[in-house]
Formats: structure tokens, C-alpha cells, sequence
């Protein structure tokens, strides 16, 4: 998915099987990347002036390729173009332009990685220098060659059991809360590493050297 917001590749991988979602502004990254979008999906309140007559050319020859939604709606953009992504199947979301612009809209994204994980679904928030995700009653591994840092935010009151080995500050069984960031910026340190949380749900926020 290529969203709106800030976006902060220079470019992204599309493997055989993919399907890229353009979600509203998300169709101008689209170009300027050359990546062609299998649907597009939005209101369209936020593409230029210059993209209206490219969008409603599309629409005109594949009207099945585009999704317009009502300025007037309870889901965001990319939590309809998500809900549209699960219906057709897919169990793994790269989200790309996610961050920057108005808080509220990154906020609502992240929250947007919790709704697919509720659904036993995997999603990340992908950016040039790193991932966003969460993890719930699992564990992650990081390979020794992950350089800069890993942060961990209990989004439950009280996540329990977590331990971080193998980064430059360590954790062992340990609980942390919603009311302090007690997780923020460990660091790879040039061995395989993992975070555990044996109960709770957490936000992971990777930022790679």
C-alpha cells in the first residue's frame, strides 16, 4: 500500500504476486516512483489538481481500478483500502507513506496495525530508515547484522514477561506499562537479538544506520 503521507523511499519492491494499493495521494508517489497500482483507492482530497484528470481518465477506461469513497466516512482511507486488501485475501501489508504530516493521520495508522493484528494479520509501516509493527504474546528476531535502533511501547496498560537479549540494553521478564517508555532506543550491537512479550501487545519501532 502507498499511502499519503510523508514518503521517504526512493524506491519500493514489488515481487510477482504483489498487489499495490494507491490510496488517495498515494496514486502521485505511484507515478513519480513508477510503480502502476492495481487499484486505487480514496476520497481524493488530497491528490493535486493536475492528478484529477489523470484519475478520472483511469477511471473512465478501468472503473473496476478505482475506489471512491465518501468525504463523509467512519474508516480513513487506508483503513478502507486495508479492509478492501483483506477481503480480496492478503495476510501481509507493507504501508508505505504512513508518517509525517498531521499526528492524528500516524496515529491512526498505527492504530491500523493493531486492527490487522487483532485479525491475526501482519502489517508494517515501512520508511527509509525503518519499520514500524506490532508483536502481541510472541516473539521477534533481529539478525546480527541490523545496525541503530529498536524501540518498545506497551500498548496494553501492563505488557508481561519481556525480555530483550542480544541488544545493548538487556530485559528479563520484565513488565512495562503505557505510562513510560522505559523501551525506547535500544541498540543492535552486532549479534542476533530478540524481544519477547509473553503477554501484551507492543509497538516495535525499528530504526536502521
Amino acid at each position: 500500500m502507498i499511502c499519503a503521507g510523508d514518503l521517504t523511499v526512493g524506491s519500493i519492491p514489488i515481487s510477482e504476486g504483489d498487489y499495490v494499493i494507491a490510496v488517495d495521494g498515494g496514486l502521485m508517489y505511484c507515478e513519480s516512483l513508477g510503480v502502476e497500482p492495481d487499484l486505487i483507492v480514496g476520497d481524493f482530497d488530497s491528490i493535486t489538481d493536475s492528478f484529477v484528470g489523470a484519475l478520472a481518465e483511469i477511471e473512465k477506461n478501468n472503473p473496476e481500478k478505482v475506489v471512491r469513497l465518501n468525504t463523509m466516512k467512519d474508516d480513513t482511507d487506508t483503513m478502507a483500502a486495508l479492509k478492501i486488501g483483506i477481503e480480496k485475501g492478503f495476510e501481509t501489508f507493507y504501508m508505505y507513506g504512513c508518517g509525517g504530516g498531521r499526528l492524528e493521520h500516524t496515529i491512526a495508522n498505527i492504530q491500523s496495525l493493531i486492527y490487522l493484528k487483532d485479525r491475526d494479520l501482519k502489517g508494517y509501516i515501512m520508511e527509509g530508515e525503518g519499520m514500524t509493527f506490532v508483536m502481541r504474546d510472541e516473539s521477534v528476531s533481529f539478525r546480527e547484522t541490523m545496525e541503530g535502533y529498536v524501540s518498545l511501547f506497551a500498548l496494553d496498560p501492563v505488557i508481561k514477561g519481556v525480555t530483550e537479549k542480544g541488544l545493548k540494553y538487556t530485559l528479563e521478564k520484565a513488565e512495562l506499562t503505557y505510562g513510560f517508555p522505559l523501551g525506547v532506543s535500544n541498540e543492535f550491537i552486532g549479534v542476533q537479538s530478540e524481544i519477547v512479550v509473553d503477554s501484551g501487545t507492543a509497538l516495535v519501532v525499528v530504526n536502521w544506520a
